[in-house]
């Protein structure tokens, strides 16, 4: 196993990967965001990973996301993940939660270190932050991938640092957050690019929980092109990494 992180070590050392073997995340959403997200965390080495999706791959979903092929249209995601996550690191540990995420906490009480939120359904978004949180869970949370072309307008800061608040989907979490009281302390990918679309799409979904639970909302379909979303999962990988890197230098 030390070859597969070797380069890796040569960074940040043996010791401190021994440290991510022991980390647990959890990634939420499976899809341009979260599907890098997951890849680069198991590709650092964290021994522990938790991944929450309900979704089969769509034809639609194969110009950004990881494992959309022509050859897994209609495939889910977690099983795609399983496979691929395992052939990156054998040992690593998945917890594979194949369903929606509607504020079942109970995946929330397993031991998190880091959560990582690339859900793109307000009202799950919105309970899954105030659920973290609650419960004192780190978490990062992706808000400005859609609608956009231009990675490098990518940043990271604190829920009440986000420059640009009159996208409708930011606007929308930031209000719905305030709400609940919180109006800081949530770390963000956030975007300085000025979210487009040609043609606003919406749609009424209905989605059926592994309990039996019909949930429906209003969809609007975001204009997604190969290059934010990607990024925007490997920044929130990043940050994670480093933060386990700032904890393992004050002990």
């Amino acid at each position: 196993m030390s070859e597969i992180f070797s380069r890796n070590e040569l960074f940040w050392g043996a010791e401190f990967q021994k440290v991510l073997l022991n980390k647990h995340v959890a990634v939420f959403g499976l899809g341009g965001v979260g599907g890098y997200c997951a890849e680069a965390l198991a590709r650092a080495g964290i021994g522990n990973l938790t991944i929450v999706d309900f979704d089969s791959v769509s034809e639609s979903n194969i110009n950004r996301q990881i494992v959309a092929l022509n050859s897994t249209i209609g495939q889910k995601k977690t099983k795609l993940f399983k496979n691929r996550l395992k052939d990156i690191n054998p040992n690593i540990n998945l917890n594979i939660i194949d369903d929606f995420y509607n504020g079942n906490d109970e995946i929330l009480d397993c031991n998190l270190d880091f959560a990582a939120d690339a859900i793109d359904t307000l009202r799950a978004k919105i309970s899954l932050l105030e659920s973290c949180v609650n419960k004192s869970i780190p978490i990062i949370s992706s808000l400005g991938a859609g609608n956009r072309i231009d990675p490098t307008k990518l940043y990271i800061c604190d829920l009440s640092e986000i420059e640009n608040k009159n996208a409708p989907f930011v606007s929308n979490c930031i209000y719905q957050l305030k709400k609940l009281g919180i109006e800081k302390g949530i770390t963000v990918v956030a975007s300085r690019e000025k979210p487009f679309s040609l043609e606003k799409i919406n749609s009424k979904e209905i989605i059926e929980t592994k309990s039996g639970e019909k949930i429906e909302f209003n969809k609007i379909t975001p204009a997604s092109t190969p290059f934010v979303a990607s990024c925007a999962g490997i920044f929130m990988a990043s940050f994670i990494v480093n933060k386990f890197i700032e904890e393992s230098k004050k002990c």
